[in-house]
């Protein structure tokens, strides 16, 4: 904490109008920094990362129920508990993901952006220099 206020107090600070704009990749700003994001986004993100970590399970689940040791030793139901085991795993997946989709949430609705009122003081000859 203490080299983070020292380092306030060191580092040179000129704000100006052009720093303190939005970068955006390089792109000029659509709209305020400030402004809406679309929560699908999250959304997808999220099932996204549940269904990706869903089926990380199914790798080790099958190293442990493909032990050809255990099947043999109870005449084949290990294998078959694992096999009506993992559909009813995969089932569950598949009805979250109709369940999802049939609400609408992988849906993506793309909003038109709004008009940039910032004026640069860079002359648009000095961006199409870079752009060629």
């Amino acid at each position: 904490m203490v080299t983070l206020l020292i380092g306030k107090f060191i580092r040179p600070n000129h704000p100006t109008v052009e720093k303190q704009t939005t970068y955006e990749s390089g792109e000029d700003p659509a709209h305020s920094a400030l402004g809406h994001f679309n929560v699908r986004f999250y959304i997808i993100a999220l099932v996204f990362i549940l269904f990706e970590a869903e089926l990380v399970f199914l790798f080790p689940w099958a190293i442990v129920f493909g032990d050809a040791s255990l099947i043999e030793e109870t005449n084949g139901l290990w294998g078959t508990f694992s096999l009506i085991e993992t559909f009813i795993f995969i089932g569950i997946l598949g009805l979250g993901l109709i369940y999802v989709w049939v609400n609408g949430m992988l849906d993506w609705v793309k909003p038109t952006p709004e008009k940039s009122s910032y004026q640069s003081k860079i002359p648009a000859s000095e961006y199409e220099r870079y752009t060629k």
